[in-house]
């Protein structure tokens, strides 16, 4: 019985691998990892160059990587994050295409094929994030998710360290001989 509980596990865990590899998005972001890898088996020339390529590979595969971690997540402010982290990959990489065509590092231009390709992840990338269930998340204590005119952010505000008020209480605690200090006292 208990061998039968491990299988149906791991043919969970399969299913639900296989159901971000079904989206759009990720598809769209294994076209962009093999087309960085073109990119980079061009640029492995000297020191330079591998330092560009290593850049491209590494931020293609970040953002499948992120794409799977948004998926596996299911709080709101998780997928964003991960959301977040792709957009910024995805600019890393397509600036270290841009550079190795400013320095003329590679014999090809691929900035053009890879610009239309960032393009088409982007639309698929903007509708997936749609998709992400907004009421599904808990506050983070940084504000960015929550809108502050909710009644649970105004209780996780009051919850929140206030340096105004935590300066306030400090300074009516501290009395005029220890704010007065001499040299000697350090």
């Amino acid at each position: 019985m208990y061998t039968f509980r491990i299988i149906i596990y791991f043919y969970e865990m399969a299913r639900r691998l296989d159901k971000y590899r079904n989206l759009p998005v990720f598809k769209k972001s294994e076209e962009i990892l093999e087309i960085a890898e073109v990119i980079a088996e061009s640029l492995k020339t000297d020191d330079k160059s591998e330092h560009f390529a290593s850049e491209i590979i590494g931020n293609a595969m970040i953002i499948q990587v992120k794409i799977a971690g948004a998926e596996g997540g299911g709080l709101y402010s998780l997928k964003m994050q991960n959301a977040v982290l792709i957009k910024f990959a995805v600019h890393d990489m397509f600036n270290a295409v841009a550079a190795a065509a400013m320095m003329e590092i590679n014999e090809e231009d691929y900035v053009d094929l890879m610009r239309e390709k960032v393009e088409e992840f982007r639309l698929e990338f903007v509708q997936w994030i749609r998709g992400f269930d907004k009421t599904y998340d808990i506050p983070d204590n940084w504000g960015i998710r929550f809108d502050t005119s909710t009644p649970e952010q105004e209780k996780l505000e009051e919850l929140m360290f206030d340096d105004d008020k935590f300066d306030e209480k400090f300074l009516e605690d501290w009395d005029d001989d220890d704010i007065n200090m001499d040299d000697d006292d350090l």
